[in-house]
């Protein structure tokens, strides 16, 4: 909801790109410092306390974010109503596919990561690494928001995921916290400028009165891969250890590759001539021309 609100405020601007590489900045704020904070309070003070924490975070912040009218998106009804689905868009399921096995690369990572610093006896510096591993895509985050992109938005999706792809390979390496730590500060710097650049996207696919839903099916799609990764980053782990488990993580980031390298056609918005907006390939002619100006241009 809150990419959906920077979207239309920047919807005719060129600070949409900006704005959404300073959402993502935050996103990683928020995952370097929760760990620490979380853990820290369930081990000093008690095992709730982490979470109890969370409740107040999401209840204080949702409440500010529902009580900020003004900016606000306004309803679309009769268009989302008459417009085709959004999963109808080829370009979109295929995000959706791709998030998905990055969401494996996510939740593999935090539980193998956990599961290997108890290995050596450290179980409280995961936090540590974990937080280097978010300050990656931080950094990443606020310097892709500095620079003005050049190339189009499907080829800088394919060249993030491709980027993960192979750094998601150095976990695999690391004997020691240390070395990890770092392992995956590299490996995670593709990952928020490969976000923002799917959030330009999913914008070429949709309508725009189903722009939040079609934000919320990537998203969607993150977070069952997130779930598997977990799920399955713990039998491997209890099978053949932490470190022989970071092979699920780089299957997933090299399966994500894959998918979008091979459906790299579907990515790509095409014109349909003077006045019409621009759709993916595969969406059988039904995209919406409810279209931003600048959406046109970019194509």
């Amino acid at each position: 909801m809150t990419r959906a609100r920077w979207s239309e405020l920047n919807r005719d601007s060129p600070l949409m790109h900006k704005a959404f590489s300073l959402e993502s900045v935050f996103d990683e704020v928020v995952f370097i410092v929760g760990p620490i904070l979380s853990i820290g309070l369930c081990t000093v003070w008690f095992p709730a306390a982490g979470p109890l924490l969370a409740v107040v975070f999401l209840t204080v912040g949702g409440y500010l974010l529902v009580a900020r009218r003004a900016t606000e998106p306004p309803p679309h009804p009769q268009e989302g109503k008459s417009g085709p689905g959004t999963l109808r868009s080829a370009g979109l399921k295929v995000l959706i596919s791709t998030f998905a096995a990055i969401g494996v690369v996510f939740g593999a990572v935090d539980v193998t990561t956990v599961a290997f610093a108890d290995e050596r006896g450290h179980k409280a510096a995961a936090s540590l690494v974990l937080a280097a591993y978010a300050l990656g895509s931080c950094v990443a985050g606020i310097v892709f928001g500095t620079l003005r992109p050049g190339r189009p938005p499907h080829q800088r999706f394919l060249l993030g995921v491709g980027f993960l792809a192979v750094t998601t390979l150095l976990p695999l390496s690391a004997d020691n916290l240390w070395l990890l730590a770092v392992a995956l500060f590299v490996s995670n710097l593709a990952v928020a400028p490969t976000l923002v650049t799917a959030m330009s996207l999913v914008e070429r696919f949709v309508p725009r009165g189903q722009l939040t839903e079609g934000m919320t099916w990537t998203s969607t799609g993150l977070t069952l891969g997130v779930s598997i990764g977990a799920s399955a980053a713990g039998v491997l782990v209890d099978s053949f250890g932490a470190r022989t488990a970071f092979a699920l993580p780089a299957g997933a980031a090299v399966l994500a590759l894959l998918i979008a390298f091979l459906c790299r056609r579907r990515l790509r918005p095409v014109p349909q001539g003077p006045g019409t907006a621009p759709q993916a390939p595969g969406t059988g002619g039904h995209a919406s021309t409810e279209r931003s100006p600048d959406q046109g241009q970019l194509a």
